[in-house]
């Protein structure tokens, strides 16, 4: 076997044992050359910058610190970031990538639970089971055959808001059920959407005629309350608003103030801030189902984000083209 190229591991290390458990470890120990004792928290640490001036390869995960333009500069032999979480916005700066440096992210492991967290909210909320468990629970009793008339996921229309790697999971996943699914993203083209499974739509059109809008857009300066006080007001009585993306994309305040009239529900996992205030009105409205930032990857499923850079490093051993390298061009576009 050639040389294993030497690596670095840098993040929190908590995440380590998460992300690497012992038998991904030692694939990983396989084919790069590391100290699995050190895990640069900082890269001006006097113990890592030895390394780091050696490392062809640096496998990252949360916690990393930021490849800032003179990190890059101390790496000269830096050939390959392999991100074992999602994003990589918060480590690697735009001017990093004018180094030829391939950068691979395990955002493809951590969108599944996300994608999966949203179709079973759609389907739960088409049901209306976040209501009626208010209603069980307050009259400890139920007349056995009544029909909801309200309920049901037959033909209910479902509006996705971005194709990012999330919402396109969310899109195949909802392909067996009988919805009508909308789609709104403005750098998608109408053939595409179809491709995907859904009829392109603008936002405006796309919260006035679904029942349930799940919000998979990416965080960026120009989304900060993409849907807010007059697309809240413009949703059909009933609507259910679905948010695994970021909290700033919907407005707190405006969210709110329509839940507070009992017109629309929500399954809300991300919000702005975050974590509310205690004294949030969401804690205790029965049409607001909160969640703690859970949707992404948690306990076993931060291995599956390690997997994916495991192989993704057994790849670049064997000089094959990385799977889950990232593109530039569409980073700021995507969540």
């Amino acid at each position: 076997m050639a040389d294993r190229p030497r690596a670095l591991l840098a993040m929190s290390p908590e995440f380590l044992p998460q992300l690497f458990p012992e038998p991904l470890l030692r694939r990983l120990l396989a084919v790069l050359d590391f100290d699995p004792g050190l895990v640069a928290e900082d890269f001006a640490d006097p113990a890592v910058q030895p390394v780091l001036a050696e490392a062809e390869v640096l496998v990252t995960g949360w916690g990393a610190p930021r490849l800032r333009d003179e990190v890059i500069a101390e790496a000269p032999k830096l050939r390959a970031v392999l991100h074992a979480a999602g994003s990589v916005k918060s480590i690697v700066g735009e001017a990093a990538w004018d180094r030829p440096v391939a950068v691979s992210s395990s955002s493809g492991a951590n969108a599944l639970p996300v994608a999966e967290y949203t179709l079973a909210a759609i389907l739960m909320a088409g049901k209306n089971l976040f209501g009626l468990r208010e209603d069980f629970r307050r009259e400890r009793s139920f007349r056995l055959g009544h029909i909801h008339p309200e309920v049901g996921n037959f033909g209910r229309t479902v509006g996705i808001v971005g194709a990012s790697k999330i919402g396109r999971r969310v899109l195949e996943l909802l392909r067996p059920f009988d919805f009508e699914v909308l789609l709104a993203d403005p750098y998608l083209e109408a053939a595409e959407a179809a491709a995907l499974g859904a009829e392109l739509v603008d936002l405006d059109s796309l919260v006035a005629r679904c029942d349930v809008v799940s919000v998979h857009a990416p965080d960026l300066p120009e989304t900060a309350g993409l849907i807010g006080a007059a697309r809240l007001a413009a949703m059909k009585d009933g609507t259910v608003v679905v948010n695994t993306a970021r909290g700033r994309l919907v407005d707190t305040d405006a969210l709110t103030a329509e839940l507070e009239t009992g017109r629309l529900s929500a399954v809300i996992d991300v919000t702005h801030p975050e974590p509310l205030p205690r004294d949030s009105p969401l804690f205790d409205l029965p049409n607001a189902f909160l969640t703690p930032h859970v949707a992404g990857s948690h306990g076993n499923e931060l291995s599956r984000m390690g997997l994916y850079m495991v192989e993704e490093a057994e790849r670049l051993s064997r000089g094959e083209a990385l799977v889950h390298e990232v593109d530039p061009q569409t980073l700021w576009k995507q969540a």
